[in-house]
C-alpha cells in the first residue's frame, strides 16, 4: 500500500498530500516535492498515512528529499523575491491600467516559473503584463485569474463560526451548494446569515444537509392542513432534528406532534 502525507508551503494553510516512500518524515520536516515536473519546498504538516490508490480521485505529486540548509536558505531568497515581484507587478498593472486585484506571487523552487494570482470580475488581456514581468524577471511567468471563493482561500479570515475559513483551513475543492440546503436546515434566508466572506453561500451548509434530508423525511411542510384522526389543523413549525412538528388546530389551540 502507497503512503502520503501532508504539506503546507509557506505561510500557506492549505494542505496538499503527496506520496512519500520516506519513512523518517516527522512534523515541521523541511521538504522538496515534484508536481509534475515543478519542485517546490514544502514543510511536514500531517504524519505519514497509507492509502489505497483506487480511492484517490486525482494525481498526487511525489516528496523527492528532506530539505538540505542550502535548500531552506533558497527558498527564503524566493519568498523576498517573490514579495518584490509582488510589489512590481501592482506597479505594472496600474501602468497598464488594467482592474485586477493581485493577490500572490508564488516562485517554483528553482525559479522556473513565477506565478501570480489576481481577482477581477471580468476578463483581462495581461499580455503586455505578462511580457514586461518576463523580460525583467528572465523566467516563465504565469497570471492566475481567480473567483471570488479562491480569493476567500487565498487571504482567509475567520468565519461566522470564529474559526479559520474551511476553504483556507482543510478544503482542496468547493463543492456546490444550494439555497435549498439553507431551506432544508430551516435557516433565515437573509444573506449576512447564510453568506460566507466571499459573497456566496457558506460551503458549511453542505455538511449535515444530507442528516437534514433524513430528519425530514415523514415531517409535513408549514402551511399544510393535516388530519391524522387525532390532530386536525394546519402545521404552523417544524422541528427537524427531534422530528416534531406543531399544529395549530381550533378546538385545542396549538399541539405538538411526534413524525
Amino acid at each position: 500500500m502507497d503512503k502520503i502525507v501532508g504539506i503546507v508551503f509557506n505561510n500557506d494553510s492549505q494542505i496538499k498530500y503527496y506520496f512519500t516512500t520516506l519513512d523518517n518524515l516527522k512534523l515541521n520536516t523541511t521538504v522538496i516535492v515534484d508536481d509534475n515536473g515543478v519542485k517546490n519546498f514544502g514543510t511536514v504538516s500531517t504524519p505519514i498515512h497509507p492509502i489505497d490508490t483506487a480511492n484517490l480521485k486525482k494525481d498526487l505529486g511525489k516528496v523527492i528529499r528532506i530539505a538540505s540548509k542550502k535548500d531552506y536558505y533558497q527558498n527564503k531568497d524566493n519568498v523576498k523575491l517573490a514579495k518584490e515581484a509582488l510589489t512590481k507587478c501592482k506597479e505594472l498593472a496600474k501602468k497598464y491600467e488594467l482592474d485586477m486585484n493581485i493577490i500572490d506571487a508564488t516562485f517554483t523552487f528553482n525559479q522556473e516559473q513565477l506565478i501570480f494570482t489576481f481577482f477581477s470580475e471580468q476578463r483581462i488581456d495581461f499580455r503586455d503584463l505578462a511580457k514586461e514581468l518576463a523580460s525583467i524577471y528572465k523566467t516563465r511567468i504565469e497570471l492566475r485569474q481567480i473567483g471570488v471563493r479562491d480569493k476567500a482561500k487565498k487571504i482567509s479570515g475567520l468565519g461566522l463560526c470564529g474559526q479559520k475559513l474551511c476553504c483556507s483551513r482543510f478544503m482542496n475543492d468547493f463543492d456546490s451548494v444550494s439555497i435549498s440546503m439553507a431551506k432544508n436546515q430551516n435557516l433565515s434566508l437573509n444573506p449576512s446569515k447564510i453568506n460566507g466572506l466571499c459573497g456566496r453561500l457558506l460551503c458549511c451548509l453542505k455538511y449535515e444537509n444530507e442528516c437534514y434530508k433524513e430528519c425530514r423525511k415523514d415531517l409535513p411542510q408549514v402551511g399544510k392542513m393535516i388530519d391524522n384522526g387525532e390532530v386536525k389543523g394546519k402545521v404552523v413549525s417544524v422541528d427537524i432534528l427531534r422530528r416534531k412538528y406543531k399544529v395549530e388546530t381550533q378546538d385545542k389551540g396549538i399541539v405538538d406532534v411526534d413524525a
